[in-house]
Protein backbone atom coordinates (compact mmCIF):
# COMPACT_ATOMS: atom_id res chain seq x y z
CA UNK A 1 0.00 0.00 0.00
CA UNK A 2 1.21 3.21 -1.00
CA UNK A 3 1.46 6.48 1.19
CA UNK A 4 -2.05 8.87 0.42
CA UNK A 5 -0.61 12.27 -0.50
CA UNK A 6 -3.40 15.00 -0.81
CA UNK A 7 -2.66 17.13 -3.46
CA UNK A 8 -4.58 20.78 -3.75
CA UNK A 9 -3.96 22.39 -7.12
CA UNK A 10 -6.06 25.20 -9.19
CA UNK A 11 -5.29 28.37 -11.18
CA UNK A 12 -3.48 31.35 -9.46
CA UNK A 13 -5.62 33.41 -6.72
CA UNK A 14 -8.29 30.41 -6.12
CA UNK A 15 -7.36 30.17 -2.55
CA UNK A 16 -5.63 27.61 -2.72
CA UNK A 17 -3.16 28.71 -0.13
CA UNK A 18 -6.04 29.40 2.53
CA UNK A 19 -7.68 25.95 2.10
CA UNK A 20 -4.84 24.01 2.14
CA UNK A 21 -3.61 25.60 5.48
CA UNK A 22 -7.56 24.97 7.19
CA UNK A 23 -7.10 20.97 5.84
CA UNK A 24 -4.00 20.77 7.66
CA UNK A 25 -5.02 22.16 11.00
CA UNK A 26 -8.06 19.49 10.97
CA UNK A 27 -5.52 16.52 9.92
CA UNK A 28 -2.31 17.44 11.35
CA UNK A 29 -0.88 17.98 8.08
CA UNK A 30 2.00 19.69 6.73
CA UNK A 31 2.46 21.60 3.59
CA UNK A 32 4.63 20.82 0.54
CA UNK A 33 4.54 24.15 -2.03
CA UNK A 34 4.39 23.46 -5.72
CA UNK A 35 4.77 26.21 -6.86
CA UNK A 36 7.94 27.14 -9.21
CA UNK A 37 8.10 30.98 -8.14
CA UNK A 38 7.77 30.96 -4.99
CA UNK A 39 10.81 28.71 -4.14
CA UNK A 40 13.28 32.21 -4.94
CA UNK A 41 14.69 33.78 -1.59
CA UNK A 42 13.38 37.73 -1.71
CA UNK A 43 11.00 37.06 -4.49
CA UNK A 44 7.68 37.61 -1.59
CA UNK A 45 5.43 40.26 -3.27
CA UNK A 46 4.96 38.77 -6.77
CA UNK A 47 4.81 35.21 -6.25
CA UNK A 48 1.71 35.94 -3.57
CA UNK A 49 4.02 33.64 -0.97
CA UNK A 50 2.16 32.65 2.00
CA UNK A 51 2.46 35.43 4.77
CA UNK A 52 4.43 35.05 8.37
CA UNK A 53 1.11 34.77 10.07
CA UNK A 54 -0.21 31.90 7.29
CA UNK A 55 3.05 29.69 7.64
CA UNK A 56 2.97 30.10 11.11
CA UNK A 57 -0.62 28.41 11.14
CA UNK A 58 0.99 25.40 9.34
CA UNK A 59 4.13 24.08 8.38
CA UNK A 60 5.29 25.14 4.77
CA UNK A 61 8.25 23.50 2.77
CA UNK A 62 9.68 23.90 -0.22
CA UNK A 63 9.47 27.94 0.09
CA UNK A 64 11.92 30.65 0.68
CA UNK A 65 15.66 28.25 -0.63
CA UNK A 66 16.39 29.21 -3.96
CA UNK A 67 18.58 31.74 -4.81
CA UNK A 68 17.29 34.22 -7.91
CA UNK A 69 20.24 33.58 -9.16
CA UNK A 70 20.60 29.39 -8.85
CA UNK A 71 18.84 27.46 -11.42
CA UNK A 72 16.78 25.25 -10.36
CA UNK A 73 15.24 22.39 -12.42
CA UNK A 74 11.73 19.87 -12.43
CA UNK A 75 14.14 16.90 -11.26
CA UNK A 76 15.01 18.74 -8.25
CA UNK A 77 11.91 19.62 -7.41
CA UNK A 78 11.09 16.01 -7.66
CA UNK A 79 13.83 14.52 -6.03
CA UNK A 80 13.11 17.43 -2.54
CA UNK A 81 9.36 17.14 -2.93
CA UNK A 82 9.43 13.43 -2.22
CA UNK A 83 12.12 13.59 0.06
CA UNK A 84 9.66 16.41 1.90
CA UNK A 85 6.19 14.19 1.64
CA UNK A 86 8.93 11.12 3.54
CA UNK A 87 9.51 12.97 6.52
CA UNK A 88 6.50 14.41 6.69
CA UNK A 89 5.33 10.81 6.51
CA UNK A 90 8.20 9.92 9.06
CA UNK A 91 6.71 12.32 12.18
CA UNK A 92 3.20 10.49 11.56
CA UNK A 93 1.87 13.69 9.59
CA UNK A 94 -0.15 14.11 6.45
CA UNK A 95 1.51 15.49 3.32
CA UNK A 96 -0.58 18.04 1.52
CA UNK A 97 0.86 19.06 -1.88
CA UNK A 98 -0.57 22.94 -2.51
CA UNK A 99 -0.04 25.04 -5.75
CA UNK A 100 -0.28 25.52 -9.38
CA UNK A 101 2.97 24.46 -11.50
CA UNK A 102 1.92 22.26 -13.32
CA UNK A 103 5.19 20.96 -14.44
CA UNK A 104 6.08 20.02 -10.82
CA UNK A 105 2.84 18.62 -10.05
CA UNK A 106 2.84 16.03 -13.30
CA UNK A 107 6.55 15.29 -11.79
CA UNK A 108 4.71 13.74 -8.36
CA UNK A 109 1.48 12.41 -9.49
CA UNK A 110 3.01 10.26 -12.77
CA UNK A 111 6.03 9.90 -11.27
CA UNK A 112 7.92 11.29 -14.37
CA UNK A 113 11.52 10.81 -13.92
CA UNK A 114 13.68 14.08 -16.30
CA UNK A 115 16.98 12.79 -17.61
CA UNK A 116 19.49 15.41 -15.42
CA UNK A 117 20.26 17.60 -18.82
CA UNK A 118 23.25 19.71 -18.46
CA UNK A 119 22.32 23.13 -20.05
CA UNK A 120 24.43 23.87 -23.09
CA UNK A 121 25.02 27.14 -22.18
CA UNK A 122 26.81 28.28 -26.28
CA UNK A 123 23.60 26.67 -27.24
CA UNK A 124 21.38 28.86 -24.63
CA UNK A 125 23.34 32.04 -25.78
CA UNK A 126 22.81 31.30 -29.78
CA UNK A 127 18.89 30.99 -28.76
CA UNK A 128 18.91 34.38 -26.47
CA UNK A 129 20.78 36.03 -29.39
CA UNK A 130 17.92 34.67 -31.98
CA UNK A 131 15.13 35.59 -29.66
CA UNK A 132 17.02 39.18 -30.04
CA UNK A 133 17.27 39.15 -33.60
CA UNK A 134 14.03 37.54 -34.97
CA UNK A 135 11.69 37.76 -31.84
CA UNK A 136 10.71 34.67 -29.55
CA UNK A 137 7.91 33.87 -32.01
CA UNK A 138 10.37 32.29 -34.46
CA UNK A 139 11.04 29.97 -31.43
CA UNK A 140 8.15 29.56 -30.86
CA UNK A 141 7.33 28.05 -34.02
CA UNK A 142 10.59 25.98 -33.91
CA UNK A 143 9.67 24.40 -30.92
CA UNK A 144 5.82 23.47 -32.29
CA UNK A 145 7.69 21.59 -35.15
CA UNK A 146 9.65 19.54 -32.99
CA UNK A 147 7.25 19.02 -30.61
CA UNK A 148 3.62 20.29 -31.02
CA UNK A 149 2.00 18.18 -27.68
CA UNK A 150 4.67 19.90 -25.41
CA UNK A 151 3.85 23.22 -26.99
CA UNK A 152 -0.04 23.19 -26.62
CA UNK A 153 0.49 23.70 -22.69
CA UNK A 154 2.72 26.44 -23.60
CA UNK A 155 1.95 30.34 -24.01
CA UNK A 156 3.88 32.05 -26.95
CA UNK A 157 5.32 34.90 -24.46
CA UNK A 158 6.75 31.58 -21.93
CA UNK A 159 10.63 32.07 -23.31
CA UNK A 160 11.60 30.10 -20.40
CA UNK A 161 9.30 26.53 -21.14
CA UNK A 162 9.71 27.46 -25.45
CA UNK A 163 14.07 27.66 -24.94
CA UNK A 164 13.64 24.46 -22.73
CA UNK A 165 11.68 22.51 -25.39
CA UNK A 166 14.46 23.37 -28.27
CA UNK A 167 17.77 22.67 -25.47
CA UNK A 168 16.35 18.88 -24.71
CA UNK A 169 15.58 18.26 -28.10
CA UNK A 170 19.27 19.61 -29.35
CA UNK A 171 21.06 17.99 -25.85
CA UNK A 172 19.27 14.25 -26.59
CA UNK A 173 17.75 14.17 -29.80
CA UNK A 174 14.77 13.26 -27.93
CA UNK A 175 11.32 15.38 -27.52
CA UNK A 176 10.81 16.48 -24.00
CA UNK A 177 6.99 14.51 -24.57
CA UNK A 178 8.98 11.13 -25.81
CA UNK A 179 11.40 11.89 -22.22
CA UNK A 180 8.40 12.31 -20.86
CA UNK A 181 6.47 9.10 -21.79
CA UNK A 182 9.62 7.25 -21.35
CA UNK A 183 10.10 7.91 -18.10
CA UNK A 184 6.76 7.45 -16.49
CA UNK A 185 7.43 3.81 -16.64
CA UNK A 186 7.76 3.64 -12.71
CA UNK A 187 4.84 4.94 -11.87
CA UNK A 188 3.91 7.63 -9.28
CA UNK A 189 5.87 6.89 -5.14
CA UNK A 190 2.96 7.94 -3.57
CA UNK A 191 -0.98 7.53 -3.74
CA UNK A 192 -2.21 10.70 -4.84
CA UNK A 193 -5.80 12.28 -3.86
CA UNK A 194 -6.35 15.05 -6.36
CA UNK A 195 -8.38 18.11 -5.75
CA UNK A 196 -9.06 20.60 -7.86
CA UNK A 197 -10.07 24.42 -6.64
CA UNK A 198 -12.37 26.16 -8.93
CA UNK A 199 -14.41 29.27 -9.32
CA UNK A 200 -16.94 31.24 -11.90
CA UNK A 201 -14.56 32.59 -14.54
CA UNK A 202 -15.20 35.99 -14.33
CA UNK A 203 -15.14 36.05 -10.56
CA UNK A 204 -11.66 34.31 -10.30
CA UNK A 205 -10.82 37.54 -13.18
CA UNK A 206 -11.51 39.59 -10.85
CA UNK A 207 -9.64 38.70 -7.85
CA UNK A 208 -6.58 38.38 -10.07
CA UNK A 209 -7.13 41.56 -11.25
CA UNK A 210 -7.04 42.82 -7.56
CA UNK A 211 -4.91 41.35 -6.75
CA UNK A 212 -2.31 42.60 -9.06
CA UNK A 213 -3.61 46.05 -7.99
CA UNK A 214 -2.58 44.64 -4.24
CA UNK A 215 1.09 43.69 -5.45
CA UNK A 216 1.65 47.19 -6.77
CA UNK A 217 0.58 48.92 -3.62
CA UNK A 218 2.32 46.30 -1.37
CA UNK A 219 5.84 46.93 -3.56
CA UNK A 220 6.41 45.02 -6.22
CA UNK A 221 8.39 47.41 -7.98
CA UNK A 222 10.49 48.37 -5.33
CA UNK A 223 11.00 44.59 -4.79
CA UNK A 224 12.12 43.86 -8.36
CA UNK A 225 14.38 47.07 -8.38
CA UNK A 226 15.79 45.55 -4.99
CA UNK A 227 16.44 42.09 -6.85
CA UNK A 228 18.35 43.90 -10.17
CA UNK A 229 20.34 45.38 -7.53
CA UNK A 230 21.21 42.58 -5.01
CA UNK A 231 21.50 39.70 -7.89
CA UNK A 232 23.70 40.05 -10.88
CA UNK A 233 21.93 37.04 -12.60
CA UNK A 234 18.89 35.42 -12.98
CA UNK A 235 18.71 32.30 -15.18
CA UNK A 236 15.14 32.01 -14.82
CA UNK A 237 14.02 33.49 -11.77
CA UNK A 238 13.17 36.92 -13.32
CA UNK A 239 11.08 35.46 -16.34
CA UNK A 240 8.31 34.70 -13.61
CA UNK A 241 4.60 36.29 -14.12
CA UNK A 242 4.73 39.75 -12.97
CA UNK A 243 8.51 40.33 -12.72
CA UNK A 244 9.60 40.38 -16.78
CA UNK A 245 6.79 42.94 -17.17
CA UNK A 246 8.33 45.41 -14.09
CA UNK A 247 11.73 44.95 -15.42
CA UNK A 248 10.36 45.95 -18.67
CA UNK A 249 8.64 49.35 -17.47
CA UNK A 250 12.02 50.32 -15.16
CA UNK A 251 13.72 49.93 -18.68
CA UNK A 252 11.28 52.10 -20.30
CA UNK A 253 9.86 49.94 -22.47
CA UNK A 254 6.09 50.45 -21.09
CA UNK A 255 4.17 52.57 -19.07
CA UNK A 256 3.18 51.92 -15.36
CA UNK A 257 -0.07 51.47 -16.51
CA UNK A 258 0.62 49.18 -19.49
CA UNK A 259 3.11 47.28 -17.14
CA UNK A 260 0.22 46.60 -14.82
CA UNK A 261 -2.91 46.06 -18.15
CA UNK A 262 -0.43 43.88 -19.17
CA UNK A 263 0.42 41.58 -15.66
CA UNK A 264 -3.15 41.22 -15.23
CA UNK A 265 -3.79 39.90 -18.99
CA UNK A 266 -1.24 37.45 -18.65
CA UNK A 267 -1.99 36.09 -15.47
CA UNK A 268 -5.64 35.45 -16.67
CA UNK A 269 -3.94 33.76 -19.74
CA UNK A 270 -2.02 31.81 -17.15
CA UNK A 271 -5.06 31.03 -14.77
CA UNK A 272 -6.81 29.45 -17.78
CA UNK A 273 -3.83 27.08 -18.57
CA UNK A 274 -3.98 25.87 -15.52
CA UNK A 275 -7.80 25.12 -15.78
CA UNK A 276 -7.13 23.31 -18.95
CA UNK A 277 -4.12 21.88 -17.75
CA UNK A 278 -5.92 20.53 -14.81
CA UNK A 279 -8.84 18.70 -16.76
CA UNK A 280 -5.76 16.60 -17.95
CA UNK A 281 -6.29 14.57 -14.07
CA UNK A 282 -9.20 12.15 -14.68
CA UNK A 283 -9.36 10.79 -11.28
CA UNK A 284 -9.68 14.97 -9.60
CA UNK A 285 -12.05 15.73 -7.78
CA UNK A 286 -13.49 19.61 -8.69
CA UNK A 287 -14.30 21.87 -5.59
CA UNK A 288 -16.27 25.17 -6.00
CA UNK A 289 -13.87 27.78 -4.52
CA UNK A 290 -16.66 29.82 -2.90
CA UNK A 291 -17.95 26.56 -1.18
CA UNK A 292 -17.05 26.90 2.22
CA UNK A 293 -17.20 23.35 3.20
CA UNK A 294 -14.19 22.24 1.00
CA UNK A 295 -12.33 20.80 3.63
CA UNK A 296 -15.52 18.46 4.69
CA UNK A 297 -15.62 17.29 0.96
CA UNK A 298 -11.86 16.48 1.09
CA UNK A 299 -12.10 14.75 4.28
CA UNK A 300 -15.20 12.81 3.03
CA UNK A 301 -13.62 11.70 -0.03
CA UNK A 302 -9.73 10.89 1.67
CA UNK A 303 -11.54 8.48 4.08
CA UNK A 304 -13.18 6.23 1.75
Amino acid sequence: MKNQVIVICGPTASGKTRLGIELAKKIDGEIVSCDSMQIYKDMTIGTAKPTEEERSEAVHHLVDFVLPSERYSVAEYKKDAENTIEQIIEKNKKPIIVGGTGLYLNSLVYGIDYPNIVTDLNYRQELEEKVNKEGLESLYKEATKIDSKAIEKISPNDKKRILRILEIYHSTGKTKTEIEADSRKNGPKFDYKIFVLNMDREKLYDRINRRVDLMIENGLIEEVKTLLEKYKEFPTAMQGLGYKEVVEYLENKTTKDEMIDKIKQETRRYAKRQITWFKSYKYAIWLDASNNDNVSIILENIRK
